[in-house]
């Protein structure tokens, strides 16, 4: 499931350095340096601005003249050492690679560490997270769903986090899926540790990425600001376990707040870890039973896509599955005339089969039924199944 994407000329390595520098500045965060990044245009002319230039783009005193000093590039040549040697690529806001949904959040990262396939990030996402305590019911449903999502050609977010999101990850990798974790460390950092192998998977078939430096240590106080990433780079979330309190909820309110689409797999209302899906469908998150409660509620242009990016494949193997016989080549044409996300009426299958009896042409509609390639709609009208 890899998709087609330009090849893009790696910044050079003075430039790639100064973007770190700018990423290591003391006391400046992460809004500040997008800014900076909007008057300047890239991290060499702010370097360059003086130190009375930054105080007016509103950089504090204190700030402007740690920029000015330059004392950031001594850890910055560090960072991009320790990135050499781990194969970490740097995608900076400005990098054509850059997700493009990620930059219309508040507060944007300027630099994200990238570890693996980073063609990834400009794949449709859909992030699945939950509880790190889930029950064996939400556990089978994060691992169907994410499986059938990813089979659909949805890049699977989450953040490598033990339960749901370890789930969703291995179920991705698991059909050969695309996936993402986004972690609250760094790239070259382990947490939880019992996760060290599917790590490597990821980074080996799928991508990891953290906007915090090389080495840094899992605080506490980096998960929410993780969460924002994971909403931000998705078309939606998907719940499917969490406490009244929990991390996912946050995540949840982030997509909110982002316009994302938010999902929510109702649970046991006996169950604490039900409290927030249930709570957010009642709140009007959409309710998901199957996979396909997720694609109908993406925008028009998504589905689309998703359609363009798994049409080699998907409608390759289902022509090759198809069983030889004189209906053969009606069935392969059927097929290619139905779509997903639009019904085909009896009647304009017909009009457009003009050698082909209507007996003919019902048979072998039946037969894709059967085979469970396409499905009747009421009224006469076909759909091609996902």
């Amino acid at each position: 499931m890899t998709p087609t994407v330009t090849a893009t000329p790696r910044v050079s390595r003075d430039e790639e350095l100064h973007w770190i520098a700018l990423k290591m500045v003391p006391g400046l965060g992460t809004r500040k340096a997008g800014l900076l990044i909007e008057k300047f245009s890239n991290p060499q002319s702010v370097f360059r601005a003086s130190k009375s230039d930054l105080e007016r783009a509103g950089i504090s005193a204190s700030v402007a003249q740690s920029i000015a000093s330059g004392c950031s590039f001594d850890d910055a040549v560090d960072q991009q050492q320790k990135a050499i040697n781990t194969g970490v690529e740097l995608v900076s806001i400005t990098d054509p690679r850059y997700p493009p949904r990620l930059k219309e959040v508040y507060d944007p990262p300027v630099l994200l560490f990238a570890r693996g396939r980073v063609d990834l990030l400009q794949t449709l996402t859909l992030a699945i997270v939950g509880t790190r305590r889930p029950t064996p019911y939400g556990l089978a449903a994060t691992t169907r769903l994410a499986a059938e999502l990813a089979q659909a050609q949805l890049t699977i977010g989450s953040g490598m986090a033990s339960g749901i999101d370890t789930a969703a990850h291995r179920a991705a990798l698991g059909v050969k899926g695309n996936t993402i974790a986004v972690l609250g460390c760094g790239v070259d950092v382990v947490y939880p540790s019992e996760n060290k192998k599917l790590a490597s998977e990821i980074a080996a078939n799928g991508l990891l990425i953290s906007e915090f430096p090389m080495g840094s240590p899992p605080y506490p106080q980096n998960f929410p600001v993780r969460n924002r990433i994971i909403a931000g780079m998705s078309v939606g979330v998907l719940i499917v376990e969490g406490a009244q309190y929990s991390g996912s909820s946050i995540t949840a309110k982030l997509a909110m707040e982002q316009g994302r689409e938010v999902f929510a797999v109702p649970g046991n209302i006996t169950s604490e870890m039900s409290w927030s899906p249930n709570l957010l469908i009642k709140q009007g998150a959409k309710l998901v039973q199957e996979w396909n409660d997720v694609i109908v509620e993406l925008q028009p242009e998504d589905r689309r896509r998703l359609i363009v990016n798994g049409q080699r494949e998907i409608l390759g193997e289902e022509i090759a599955q198809l069983p030889e016989g004189p209906q053969a080549p009606l069935r392969k044409e059927l097929l290619a005339k139905l779509k997903v996300d639009q019904k085909t009426s009896l009647d304009s299958l017909l009009e457009s089969l003009e050698f082909q009896s209507s007996s003919e042409v019902s048979a072998a509609l039946f037969e894709l039924e059967m085979l469970g390639l396409i499905k009747k709609l009421p009224g006469l009208n076909f759909v091609k199944v996902w």
